[in-house]
């Protein structure tokens, strides 16, 4: 293959919304596309390199796009492609290589004159060395690892007490993330904004760049809220950005499209964070605005060709704004949720572009990263473009697994986000509102109308609710850990409103999918211990898992002692640690679990006595 031959056949090594929206591409471009299976019998490991290379030569095919995600800014994965004989869809080794080790490129940014933020990228890893690079740096500090972003690993010690705790789970996800736990230390700024420049570069010395996002909107570092251009950005200081996202880029000998990201100050300072050596989640509202499909710019810069556009003659249109849709549980700590997609709506109309990577029936499991679909608006102006983000998100349904749909519906109308002042700590301070989350509980209605869908479906067992002779007809339910009598309604459920599976229906709640049961006949046993329980008898505390996942860590061994909000169990699920905490002061009275083990949603892990007075 020349370096001028088109590209024919692709593999692509990822899965999910990406692969859709990369086969997309290639059907316009009549390039055939090869996504592997991840699931069943002869599902591919994605994290195994050596055997997606294989896949892909296996396949015949004449390049490998990585997507994002973990073989994206793998170099040796970029080599062992090219010695493959494969063309690799993104940028060279040894800019992946310069770019994707943070501390590598902090000290590339300092000699180009592109400011950081005061931190520490000692090659002494030592938790000694750390500890003394961090009383230099100053607290709060973040503590980052070296290799690898999309924000996994990253942890805020805000004082010295807490940078031990910091460190061992930093170092933990990077291994398990890039197989690199090296760590550097930066000084954490509170509310700053987070934005980025996308560049393109094309491998004969030809670079642009299309423009600015914001992504301030996050939550635990990861993003949730995109938009462009940035409502804080003007042209001086757009000016500044884009020459150092273009210098730095250039620098390292930059190919294909990549993202440069930086810290911006209201005064307009800004401080370099990381470059992301590959196509960015969020790459569909710069997409939108200026027109132009970046998979295609990266098959044809791995092609050989020329970009064939200069800076001059990109133009920007108008306004984009994006929202992640995930599988998690925004008013339950946003913990990950797992189920079956039971009914699925996308929203359609102008400006309006849905990224999705599940269908009807698609089953959502702890194994892989909880982005269900991406959200994306258009309009002539901010206003227009949030307007119809709002429309689009109120017409989205999805049944069969608990989504954060209801949280968005709620974040795109917030003042804070219509304004533009978003800042990275936002979402903190304004979530959950008042207190409370946005919508938290079930609406007797709601209760109605599972009541009616499990009478409509000859499910309503009269002897498990309140039946009386001359009474109304009554079923008693159960939902999210609570149980009701209900009254059936008269005539039928609203239809799209929910959908029943087996034993269980389904119904929207507001955008929130919300399962309902025939709750169990009454249990002489439960009963007794709720009654020990409000006579003032000391009942040791049952930690359950609230979601499933891998057991990660044991904290406490059995006849330990713990204070409320001591961790005793951490969990791992959809690539994300979540800890479990003892709700008071006591002793690990039983451990039901062990490193390594599988759990379900609610399955027993530990018990905490109460600790007597």
């Amino acid at each position: 293959m020349t370096p001028s031959d088109p590209i024919r056949r692709l593999f692509v090594a990822n899965r999910g919304e990406i692969a859709v929206r990369i086969r997309r591409t290639c059907e316009r471009l009549r390039v055939e596309a090869i996504v592997p299976p991840t699931e069943g019998p002869a599902a591919l490991d994605l994290l195994d390199a050596s055997a997606v290379v294989a896949a892909a030569r296996a396949a015949g095919a004449g390049a490998v796009h990585p997507g994002f995600g973990f073989l994206a800014e793998n170099a040796e994965f970029a080599d062992a492609v090219e010695r493959a004989g494969m063309r690799w869809v993104g940028p060279p080794p040894e800019a992946i290589r310069a770019m994707g080790n943070k501390a590598t490129a902090r000290r590339l940014a300092a000699e180009l004159s592109v400011p950081t933020v005061p931190g520490s990228e000692a090659p002494d890893q030592s938790d000694d060395a750390l500890r003394a690079e961090a009383e230099r740096v100053g607290f709060p500090v973040l503590v980052k690892p070296a290799a690898g972003g999309g924000g996994k690993g990253i942890r805020v010690a805000a004082e010295p007490g807490e940078l031990h705790e910091a460190v061992a789970a930093a170092r933990r996800e990077a291994r398990a993330a890039f197989d690199d736990d090296r760590l550097i230390l930066e000084r954490f700024l509170g509310g700053p904004r987070h934005v980025e420049v996308q560049v393109l570069f094309d491998g004969h010395g030809n670079g642009i760049h299309l423009g600015e996002r914001d992504c301030s909107l996050q939550r635990r570092h990861q993003k949730v809220l995109e938009e462009t251009p940035s409502p804080a950005v003007d042209e001086a200081v757009r000016a500044r950005l884009t020459d150092a996202a273009l210098r730095l880029a250039r620098a390292v000998g930059y190919v294909s499209a990549g993202t440069c990201e930086f810290l911006l100050e209201d005064d307009g300072q800004f401080y370099f964070l990381e470059m992301n050596t590959r196509l960015q989640v969020e790459h569909p509202v710069t997409e939108l605005v200026t027109g132009r499909d970046l998979v295609a710019d990266q098959l044809r810069i791995a092609a050989g060709e020329p970009l064939g556009i200069d800076q001059d003659a990109v133009v920007h249109r108008g306004h984009a704004c994006e929202v992640r849709l995930y599988a998690e549980d925004a008013e339950s700590g946003f913990l990950p949720a797992t189920g079956r997609i039971e009914q699925l709506r996308w929203p359609v109309g102008d400006g309006i572009r849905v990224d999705a990577g599940i269908e009807l029936g698609s089953e959502i499991s702890g194994r892989f990263d909880p982005m269900l679909a991406k959200i994306v608006a258009h309009g002539v102006d901010r206003r227009e473009a949030f307007e119809r983000l709002a429309t689009a998100l109120d017409a989205t349904v999805v049944l069969g697994l608990v989504t954060n749909l209801r949280f968005l519906r709620w974040l795109v109308r917030h003042p804070v986000i219509r304004d533009g002042d978003a800042r990275i700590d936002t979402l903190e301070r304004i979530w959950p509102p008042h207190g409370q989350p946005a919508g938290i509980g079930i609406p007797a209605a709601a209760w109605e109308t599972a009541a009616a869908a499990f009478h409509t479906a000859g499910a309503a067992d009269p002897w498990r609710g309140g039946w009386r002779i001359n009474g109304p007809p009554v079923i008693r339910l159960a939902a999210d850990g609570e149980e009701r009598a209900v009254r059936i309604p008269p005539g039928r459920a609203a239809d799209g409103s929910w959908v029943r599976d087996a034993g269980t229906v389904h119904v929207d709640v507001a955008g929130r999918s919300v399962s309902f049961t025939v709750a169990p006949p009454p249990d002489v046993d439960r009963a007794a211990r709720a009654a020990a329980t409000l006579a003032g008898g000391a009942q040791p505390a049952e930690l359950t898992a609230p979601m499933p996942g891998a057991v990660l860590v044991i904290h406490v061994p059995v006849g330990g002692t713990v204070q409320g909000g001591d961790p005793v169990v951490t969990l791992e699920a959809m690539k994300m640690e979540h800890v479990v905490s003892a709700p008071h002061a006591g002793r690990i009275g039983e451990l039901h679990v062990a490193p390594g083990d599988q759990v379900g949603r609610g399955q027993a892990l530990a018990s905490v006595t109460v600790r007597s007075e």
